[in-house]
């Protein structure tokens, strides 16, 4: 009871305050704004934290990480762009949802889902410290390896009506993804002897090439020829939050997201992104209307904001109690605690408990934060779609121009950016989707690193992969996903021929009501 009180009293003091507000703030901006991701946000706010005690320190990188976490949903509803990779399934539904005219409806439930998410994965943090970092030790790269496997079974749930045309789009990202130097190895791969290709393609630059480029060329089209289609655009914009009856039937969702959520980022090495889009599959495969995901579903919202928050609370349990990072951002705030005289690991939770309640006190202060800053924010942010949808468009390209170009100061990004977006616009004209290769740029760097650090540790033995009960359940579990889908697609076909047959026209001379 002693150290509770002296971590409330570290908490709840001005330096601190101000700092979680500061950080949420930076975080806030930084993740709405493609190209600017909360890992970079991190890196910019650790040396203002060097002249700071420990507690208020913290509070600034929580807060930016906690804010930034959040506000990659921002432009992935708005317009169509996601912040952050871990946003780009908020795009498949959020950003039809303000098309139909419901901006503000998937703004309020993407930040009171996220908050929510976000509590939840503290609150089983502050629970279940010791016994979730006991299992996510347990997980190597043989296990992480059938993790991420499982993760790339959900293409099969992303390929629209041709599970074909998503296979396909896949593989694109897969090859994507090989371009650069190989990080193990060190050794060039398809570069085609130009140096600047060596650095490979970014994930967040061809994130903004495919979601941004194609819809910008969709508004210039549709001006030109008159026409526009962006309904949330020409329709009033009013910001209306989601009521407790429209979340209501979510909640079992809502909770199974941030199991989802917390899982994945307790174990390290996989994020956001993998916990995003496992939890928008489960949503849509468990769902009793899944024809509706893509289309604007509430439940597409949901999910991936949950399972996206809930990371936070779960990348914290491997960083404080075992001293290792899940992720860029969580390496940063790693730095941040031994530049302060706060070592991860067992002891931490012995030496410095009143500095552990803090902590814990900061992330829930950094989510009312948020909650308070998303929703007031709300009625400023659908102002943008009150912006002409040409002028918007020219805006959202001058934004990718210039966030393309400040994740790595290089032009070559820019390059890319622009080849991506027209190759993006090309695949979706041929009715190819674009987000199965998100998804194979954002879990097939981890896919790849991880079988081949599995093989190198049993001497190419491929039987590692089936050595744990662990790696077993989820290469079943990808089995099964997999024969799930195949077994869908061909229902579907063969009741499209059935359609086809029930709509022959009638016998001639047969009159309808005969």
């Amino acid at each position: 009871m002693d150290a509770l009180l002296a971590g409330f009293d570290l908490a709840f003091n001005l330096p601190t305050i101000w700092g979680v507000v500061l950080g949420t703030l930076v975080g806030l901006v930084f993740g709405s704004i493609p190209g600017l991701t909360y890992s970079m946000a991190l890196a910019l706010m650790l040396p203002v934290t060097f002249t700071l005690p420990a507690v208020p320190a913290m509070g600034v990188l929580l807060g930016t990480y906690v804010g930034g976490m959040t506000g990659g949903s921002v432009s992935a509803i708005l317009i169509g762009v996601p912040g952050t990779p871990s946003a780009a399934a908020t795009v498949l539904d959020g950003y039809q949802m303000t098309r139909q005219g419901h901006a503000a409806k998937a703004l309020g439930t993407a930040v009171i889902v996220s908050v929510f998410g976000g509590l939840f994965s503290l609150v089983v943090m502050m629970v279940l410290v010791d016994a979730i970092a006991a299992a996510a030790i347990e997980f190597g790269p043989a296990e992480i390896f059938a993790l991420v496997l499982f993760g790339m079974s959900t293409i099969c749930g992303l390929a629209e009506r041709s599970l074909i045309r998503g296979l396909v789009a896949g593989i694109i990202g897969l090859m994507l993804m090989t371009v650069g130097l190989d990080e193990l190895e060190g050794i060039p791969r398809f570069t085609f002897g130009a140096t600047e290709v060596q650095q490979g393609i970014n994930l967040l630059v061809a994130m903004i090439g495919l979601f941004a480029v194609p819809h910008a060329f969709q508004i210039f089209l549709e001006y030109r020829t008159g026409e526009n289609r962006l309904d949330g655009v020409s329709a009033p914009v009013r910001a209306t939050l989601p009521r407790w009856r429209d979340l209501r039937p979510y909640f079992g969702l809502m909770l199974r997201s941030a199991g989802i959520g917390t899982g994945v980022g307790a174990i390290p090495g996989t994020g956001g992104p993998i916990a995003a889009f496992l939890a928008y599959d489960h949503a849509r495969r468990f769902s009793k209307t899944p024809e509706k995901f893509g289309k604007g579903e509430l439940g597409g919202v949901v999910a991936p904001e949950t399972a996206n928050n809930a990371v936070t609370g779960g990348a914290m349990i491997p960083l404080l109690s075992l001293g290792i990072p899940g992720d860029p951002a969580t390496a940063v705030i790693l730095g941040g605690l031994l530049i302060h005289g706060l070592n991860p690991g067992p002891m931490l939770f012995v030496e410095h408990l009143p500095e552990i309640y803090a902590l814990y006190i900061v992330i829930f202060a950094a989510y009312v934060v948020v909650l308070a800053a998303q929703l007031y924010g709300i009625r400023i942010f659908v102002r943008v779609l009150r912006i002409p949808p040409h002028l918007l468009a020219v805006g959202i390209i001058v934004m990718c121009i210039l966030g393309s170009y400040a994740i790595r100061n290089s032009m070559f990004d820019v390059y890319t950016m622009c080849v991506m977006g027209l190759a993006g616009y090309i695949l979706l004209r041929v009715r190819i989707p674009v987000t199965p290769i998100v998804l194979g740029l954002v879990l097939g760097e981890t896919l790849e690193r991880e079988f081949r650090t599995a093989m190198i540790m049993s001497d190419g033995d491929s039987g590692i992969f089936v050595s744990s009960w662990i790696a077993i359940v989820f290469l079943a579990l990808t089995a099964l996903t997999i024969g799930w889908q195949i077994r869908g697609m061909f229902r579907d076909r063969a009741a499209s021929r059935n359609g086809g047959e029930d709509r022959q026209d009638p016998v001639p001379g047969k009159s309808e009501g005969a």
